[in-house]
């Protein structure tokens, strides 16, 4: 299966989004974490788009998304969650279910609890709570903010199995397409990750953007959470917190991952599948 690749404005700015299944009428918001495109969702994507439309946004300053002018006024979450308002608005979306890694679930917490309240029927969690660990945001801002560069995409393909090893089993393939699918070549012609380095301003700006306990005990609806056994962001007490106020979440503990769960296996795909079909 081919998805297609489209653009809209939203919020003053050109969004880039691959969409899967476009005949069906349910719809499934699949959205990336911080320094990834909504390409790392094309697996889970591809299966679930058997039943529902799938929406793989790229976040601004992200993939083929347009970098913002402003970085500290537009990148952090209340923006992006403009952003994603804006995104179904236009796509006539009155309600989906919404698969979120790591940022990209705490953009859905965040949409379901104001502007998307109602909308987001079912919201799936990958890695990712209402607070998240010190030492695991410093250890991704020093390698996000300074991204790496490289004379060839074979070596760019190196580094990215070495920093993204925690997301676990990954094809020769896999990795071959997450690092195609993320390249972009420097005026010197190194090539270096497909983001603008400036989103981690985001920590700086927004220090308190990923504290959402607040927005978490407002919802209502079922909620799944993913963490990876491994993971160093979203810590086992967080997670059992999760479980034990607000929507009392459903939490299911991955193996062999850490942050974040790749989601590119079929147990994986089994977990989503099951919990959108209700």
């Amino acid at each position: 299966m081919t998805p297609l690749s489209r653009y809209l404005e939203c919020a003053g700015r050109e969004i880039h989004y691959t969409e899967w299944g476009s005949q069906h009428a349910e719809t499934v918001i699949a959205w990336h974490g911080l320094a990834r495109t909504g390409r790392d969702m094309d697996d889970i994507a591809a299966h679930l788009a058997q039943r529902w439309r799938v929406i793989c946004p790229d976040t601004i300053g992200r993939g083929l998304s347009q970098w913002s002018p402003v970085p500290d006024d537009e990148y952090h979450n209340a923006f992006y969650t403009r952003i994603a308002t804006a995104l179904l608005d236009q796509l006539g979306i009155a309600q989906c279910h919404w698969l979120g890694t790591s940022m990209g679930g705490a953009i859905g917490l965040r949409a379901a609890a104001s502007t998307l309240h109602g909308r987001i029927q079912r919201l799936v969690m990958n890695d990712i709570g209402p607070e998240l660990a010190a030492p695991a945001v410093e250890r991704i801002r020093t390698y996000a903010g300074s991204p790496a560069a490289f004379a060839t995409v074979g070596a760019l393909e190196q580094y990215f199995r070495t920093i993204y090893k925690p997301y676990g089993w990954l094809s020769d393939a896999q990795w071959r397409r997450l690092t195609e699918t993320s390249v972009r070549r420097l005026p010197d012609g190194r090539v270096t990750p497909h983001y603008d380095p400036a989103m981690v301003r985001q920590f700086i700006a927004h220090p308190n953007d990923y504290h959402q306990w607040e927005a978490w005990d407002a919802l209502t609806i079922p909620v799944l959470v993913l963490r990876g056994a491994d993971s160093d962001l979203l810590l086992p007490d967080v997670a059992e917190a999760m479980r034990n106020r607000g929507p009392r979440a459903v939490v299911v503990t991955m193996p062999g991952c850490g942050h974040a769960p790749a989601l590119n296996t079929p147990a994986q795909f089994a977990l989503v599948e099951r919990f959108f079909a209700g």
